[in-house]
């Protein structure tokens, strides 16, 4: 698989004139979408877990081996914090089963206050055990207490052969780039350039070095921008794109 690289989402507004014609329906979007990047990141299903009928729709709007990532629903992640996973995961793994194919990992991000001890990593080892070990789950912790647990963390993540998500913000890395499963996972979520939120072409080179120097041509990497205002993910999605294939990555479809 080559490295896949896309958005954090496809329906904005803004991007209008910037991925989408001025004239297209919202309707056609994730088409036009799919024709362009080969990968999105579904964070629809963070606010509102949809249906099964949803996902299927987006299975037969989509061509083949285009991959949709899908962000877990807040009620699991922001409201439980782990607790009582398996009514939460077997419902989102039942709903988002209508995407077949198109299925890729699961993304569980946690929030910004919630702190690493015994009892939230054994909620976290927890949860990652209910997913089905066919599923691919990338984690996003953002406490910095976590770090400080790094051998609970990893052994809690190996076992699952869960990933933890390589986070940026302003163009630095805000989280260790530890390898915990033979895939990896990373969300660029805003740049220091101008105009903000964009990445620079350093800032994006070296986010493409980090990305060649881990994981080699054969390993699957799943890379997302996430920082939507005013088009700049895709803009600097396609930048990272061509980063990493002047490093002799084999990279998706980007514009």
């Amino acid at each position: 698989m080559p490295l896949l690289v896309g958005t954090s989402g496809w329906q904005y507004a803004d991007w209008r004139g910037v991925l989408y014609p001025p004239d297209q329906p919202q309707r056609l979007w994730l088409e036009d979408y799919a024709r362009r990047f080969a990968t999105v990141e579904n964070n629809n299903a963070f606010y509102r877990l949809p249906t099964a009928e949803v996902f299927a729709s987006w299975r037969e709007r989509t061509p083949p081996g285009f991959v949709m990532a899908v962000k877990a629903s807040r009620f699991l992640t922001h409201i439980k914090r782990l607790r009582d996973p398996a009514e939460p995961v077997a419902r989102l793994m039942d709903r988002a089963a209508g995407l077949g194919e198109r299925m890729g990992p699961v993304l569980l991000q946690l929030p910004a206050t919630f702190h690493a001890d015994a009892d939230t990593i054994a909620r976290l080892d927890a949860c990652l055990r209910r997913f089905p070990r066919a599923v691919r789950v990338a984690v996003e912790l953002r406490h910095p207490s976590w770090w400080e647990a790094e051998r609970e963390l990893r052994a809690a993540l190996e076992r699952s052969g869960a990933a933890l998500c390589w986070a940026d913000r302003w163009s630095r890395p805000v989280t260790p780039l530890w390898r915990t499963a033979p895939w990896g996972y990373v969300r660029l979520h805003g740049g220091a350039a101008q105009p903000p939120p964009r990445y620079g072409c350093q800032a994006l080179a070296s986010w493409a070095r980090r990305v060649a120097d881990a994981w080699g041509d054969e390993d699957d990497v799943y890379v997302y921008l996430n920082n939507d205002t005013g088009g700049a993910a895709v803009a600097d999605a396609t930048r990272f794109a061509r980063a990493a294939a002047a490093l002799g990555r084999t990279v998706s479809r980007t514009p």
